[in-house]
């Protein structure tokens, strides 16, 4: 049986619909642990993951457990999900005609072992959109605005707050999907 130690919809989904047959158990515990450790974002990613997968691989021991985690930093500053839609508002503010990073991290465990891990990195460029863009667009997502830790979804109409993007897609939705399916055909579990 395969894992996602998350609650998070989109990666589920990326799973899911490359053919995969997961369960769904979030990890219950406190990030604010590991991202209070005044680690790097990239590191703080990663150890949030691996964090995430031994939490559960400790209840499954049998099962592959993948554990995920994204960051966002900006021009020095770490970013989480937004709280609120207020928030979100002022975190969009403060991104908007700037380039941030997210940072995605994956690993996978079994028996309490980290087998893998694996993080990716992708550059985007918020345009310089109106208070009224903004005001329309924090109308139209609501509360779903506090989901992701950018506060957007490129899937959606969060992709009209960007003049350009580099990295891969699916890093960008929180899962290194690419290379998630590359280690699972390198061990056997899926086919070749």
């Amino acid at each position: 049986m395969i894992i996602l130690a998350s609650a998070s919809k989109s990666r589920g989904d990326l799973l899911r619909g490359c053919g995969l047959d997961i369960k769904t158990i979030p990890a219950d515990l406190d990030e604010d642990i590991i991202k209070e450790k005044g680690l790097d974002v990239t590191t703080t990613a990663v150890e949030l993951s691996k964090a995430k997968a031994h939490f559960i691989s400790q209840k499954y021991p049998q099962s592959l457990v993948i554990g995920a985690d994204q960051m966002m930093k900006c021009e020095g500053q770490r970013f989480d999900k937004p709280h609120s839609v207020d928030q979100a508002r002022e975190q969009l503010k403060f991104l908007r005609g700037k380039i941030h990073h997210l940072i995605s991290a994956v690993s996978i465990y079994k028996n309490e072992t980290c087998l893998w891990s694996h993080h990716q990195r992708a550059e985007l460029e918020m345009r310089p959109f109106s208070d009224k863009f903004l005001e329309s667009y924090l109308d139209q997502v609501g509360s779903d605005v506090c989901t992701t830790v950018g506060g957007y979804r490129l899937e959606s109409i969060g992709v009209q707050l960007f003049n350009r993007i580099e990295g891969d897609y699916f890093t960008i939705l929180g899962l290194p999907l690419l290379a998630v399916l590359d280690f699972l055909r390198s061990q056997d579990i899926i086919e070749t």
